[in-house]
């Protein structure tokens, strides 16, 4: 769960952003430039043999991205139990094939456990076709069609209001998704039920689980509020993902992609299949590699999942183990968009403004203009593994009671490397560098910059089902405990700086406590009614020291937040083919670390709140004598109290933080549709329709020659990355019983990158075409595919994602806008064979 102490970016004078959360926007950011260049440094002492051109090395491999030592990590009390627990999952793991052996009963009929299984596990959080609320659902099937080695964000693209992103430009790396408009941190994530934002940014790292898609036995993607009980607040939805299900048969499965940008992966599964009518095991191990379409944007990324259950008569248990390791080149920064447009002149003037040395002019100069990264240093990497323990048991209490209760653990650990030219000794030092008679300010260093983090926890809910009630009652205790830190590994006088200096070391807790009761009521036969209340306690504390804009200072803070959210709905069925719905629901979410650790008690933003209307109906028929139709039309309105947004104020502490706007709202239609009029036909299509506003924003920008900020002052303005319309279609022909040709398009509308509506900031609209061909052969109990997916058909020249900044200097204002360009015309092929 990666939340990196925030390094100096482009966007503010000493960092306060983290550069994972690039989707940021705002106005009024000085930029800072860095001009990395490549170095070589003895392993042992990390210190500089000699100045080379970038061709004239290699970088030692034997220790960078080296795991870290028990110095590093020293095992507490807490984390030492927890990894005990965590054995323990692997012993039943491995004891399970052992126990069917002393347990040969006769073979049950096991539909009945494995449906109590995914209910009680799936009631929490998942919703059904008659729930007055927005969402799509997603199968094991749906996902492997387009499972060649792109991440999961990319998978869902073609859902409704979905709009997707990669920092790399190929889909493989760093990817994002917003779901009517809201980003990640406002998007509600679980695992089997489990929370999986992390706990203080809120954001979602998809990069920590590579492949996870291939384990995924289905996912719901719940627009708005949605009925999530663990996590953070969804203020834009909700993306449920479940990996459990019962495979009744053996199996082995191989699945081979490759493809542009030297795209591989390769996935292995195999499954036990039902053992002695009570035991399952099932695995998978992973590997993932691409060059990137940004220059050096490379991506090395492994993982696995096992998981391993008990069916008994009336009792169910299942545990997962899985895990996540990444190790990416930069590609964060984005392209300026004088490189992008080819603007010679542009170009200049970015180079002068931001002081680049010759080195990174040079660049900049000859990159290609869609594919420039900033970064040149070897080993500008990520580097990030998270481990994850999950244990699930359910009882059936009988007379339409039941229990479930489940524990999970997540060790996350690791750090990104950067080279930092000429960076101020102050921020690094604790005394003055002083060599001959000459003081040292400023000095060529590589750093590290760390995270260690466990989460951990437990969740319950029983429940109560008849013919016209069902109750849930819930909650959930999670705690989070983080450690930041910085590390630097290389010096460029390093005699006067020990080496793995620690510069900076703090550490957050953050505990989060729920209690939920649901309730679906059938009024009459057509009626019914739904009813949730939620009630949340969030407890934050953090210490130590932090790096902004006025250098070190001590932190030290605590926060305690109440919440309660209450929705409540009624659907009502028109006929065995209509059925209308519509609800109010109240969400309520905290600020994140960002908002926290770059202000202090006094300046910090308040929680942010959410009233979501929703209002629909479903529809289904049939389409001649063979075919058949789906029509969901569903109207939204959010609106918000107190959103958080970027202004470019400063705040008390001279950092560029998130301000809380009274009032904004997002309002629109979201119509979702399908068409089979024969076997061979099949046609998916949605769109959004939207109007995202904010009424009286103020954006304000540094003045540098007067001091001080600009205020501008606006009534109604579109809030960033907010799309007017989104569209997407999937049309598919099957010419062959088992040949399948589609045609996949995409298109979102014009997004701005900041809060002002302004045309000179702004991603234009675009529209991508994929062609995918699928063959599946199958003969006796094994099945051959091959998959050939072509993106971009059309080679599209587009830009998913951005952002600015800006500032008044020689008396006008100068905007720096940075694009994310993506991948034109692309191809990847796929073999798999299951046994």
């Amino acid at each position: 769960m990666q939340n990196f102490q925030s390094p100096k970016s482009p966007l503010t004078p000493e960092g306060g952003i983290n550069p994972y959360k690039n989707t940021f926007v705002g106005v009024g950011f000085t930029p800072t430039q860095t001009a990395p260049k490549s170095v070589i440094f003895d392993k042992n002492t990390f210190a500089q043999t000699a100045p080379k051109f970038r061709s004239e090395y290699d970088l030692f491999s034997d220790w960078v991205g080296a795991s870290p030592t028990p110095t590093i990590f020293p095992p507490s009390g807490v984390r030492g139990l927890l990894r005990v627990w965590c054995a323990s999952f692997l012993f039943l793991m491995l004891s399970v094939p052992c126990l069917q052996a002393q347990n040969a009963e006769n073979k049950q009929d096991t539909t009945k456990k494995d449906a109590l299984l995914s209910e009680v596990i799936l009631k929490g959080t998942r919703l059904d076709e008659s729930s007055p609320l927005a969402f799509t659902n997603v199968g094991k099937k749906e996902l492997a069609k387009q499972n060649l080695g792109q991440d999961l964000p990319v998978l869902l693209n073609f859902t409704p209001s979905v709009v997707t992103t990669s920092d790399a430009g190929g889909g493989v790396g760093y990817t994002g998704i917003r779901i009517r408009g809201s980003d990640a941190t406002r998007t509600n994530i679980t695992i089997n039920g489990i929370p999986y934002n992390d706990a203080e940014s809120q954001g979602t790292f998809w990069v920590n689980m590579p492949d996870f898609a291939s384990s995924v036995s289905s996912i719901q993607i719940q627009r708005g509020v949605g009925t999530s009980a663990n996590g953070a607040g969804a203020f834009g939805a909700s993306v449920n993902i479940q990996t459990n299900q019962k495979n009744e048969k053996a199996y082995l499965e191989l699945n081979n992609s490759a493809g542009s940008f030297r795209t591989l992966k390769n996935t292995l599964m195999l499954g036990t299949g039902l053992l002695a009518g009570k035991f399952t095991v099932d695995a998978r191990l992973s590997s993932i590699t691409s060059n990137g379409f940004i220059d050096r944007a490379s991506s090395d990324l492994k993982s696995f999942f096992v998981s391993g259950a008990y069916y008994g008569k009336r009792a169910t248990l299942r545990t997962n183990v899985f895990s996540g390791k990444e190790r990416t080149y930069q590609a964060w920064y984005g392209v300026p968009e004088a490189r992008l447009r080819n603007d010679a002149k542009g170009m200049q003037a970015y180079i002068s403004r931001n002081f680049l040395s010759s080195a990174d002019s040079l660049n900049l100069l000859k990159s290609n203009g869609r594919t420039y990264n900033p970064y040149t240093y070897d080993n500008q990497t990520d580097n990030y593994q998270q481990d994850h323990y999950q244990l699930f048991y359910s009882y059936d209490l009988g007379a339409g009671w039941n229990a479930q209760t489940a524990l999970h653990y997540t060790y996350g650990r690791g750090y990104f490397e950067e080279f930092r030219a000429q960076d101020k000794v102050e921020t690094y030092a604790t005394s003055p560098i002083v060599i001959g008679n000459q003081s040292i300010t400023n000095m060529d260093l590589i750093r590290r910059r760390w995270l260690d983090n466990d989460f951990y926890g437990g969740i319950y809910s029983v429940n109560y089902k008849n013919q016209k009630l069902e109750l849930i009652l819930g909650g959930g205790w999670n705690e989070y405990d983080g450690r930041h830190f910085g590390e630097v590994i290389w010096a460029q006088f390093s005699p006067t700086l020990p080496a793995r200096n620690r510069y900076y070391n703090n550490k957050a807790t953050k505990r989060d406590l729920n209690m939920y009761a649901k309730t679906y009521i059938e009024i009459t036969e057509r009626l019914r009614s739904f009813v949730d209340v939620q009630w949340r306690r969030v407890f934050y504390d953090f210490e130590g020291l932090q790096i902004d804009a006025l250098g070190t200072r001590p932190l030290q803070q605590n926060a305690r937040l109440n919440f309660f959210n209450p929705k409540a709905g009624l659907s009502f069925e028109l006929n065995d083919k209509i059925l209308v719905y519509s609800s109010l629901s109240v969400g309520n979410r905290e600020p994140n670390r960002e908002d926290f650790v770059n202000a202090t008690a006094q300046s910090r933003p308040r929680a942010e709140r959410m009233y979501d209307v929703e209002m629909g109906t479903r529809m289904n028929g049939r389409a001649g004598e063979q075919g058949k139709w789906n029509l969901n039309v569903n109207a939204y309105y959010m609106q918000y109290d107190n959103q958080l947004v970027l202004t470019g104020k400063v705040n008390d502490v001279g950092n560029y933080t998130r301000t809380n706007v009274k009032n904004s709202f997002r309002r629109g239609v979201e119509v979702e549709a399908s068409l089979q009029p024969n076997a061979k036909l099949q046609w998916n299509v949605n769109f959004t329709l939207s109007q995202n506003k904010i009424i009286g924003f103020q954006e304000f920008t540094d003045d540098y020659d007067n001091g001080g900020q600009k205020e501008t002052k606006f009534d109604k303005t579109d809030i960033a990355f907010s799309p007017t319309l989104i569209a997407g279609s999937q049309l598919a022909y099957s010419p062959l019983k088992d040949f399948t040709v589609s045609l996949l398009s995409k298109y979102v509308g014009k997004q701005y990158l900041d809060n002002t509506s302004n045309e000179n900031r702004k991603l234009e609209a675009f529209t991508t075409q994929d062609l995918r061909l699928a063959y599946e052969w199958k003969r006796q109990a094994s099945t051959l595919t091959f998959t050939f997916l072509l993106n971009n058909v059309l080679n599209a020249q587009y830009e998913s994602n951005g952002y600015t900044f800006g500032y008044w200097a020689g008396g006008e204002r100068v905007t720096e806008n940075f694009y994310y360009p993506q991948a034109g015309r692309n191809f990847l092929v796929g073999v798999g064979i299951k046994l």
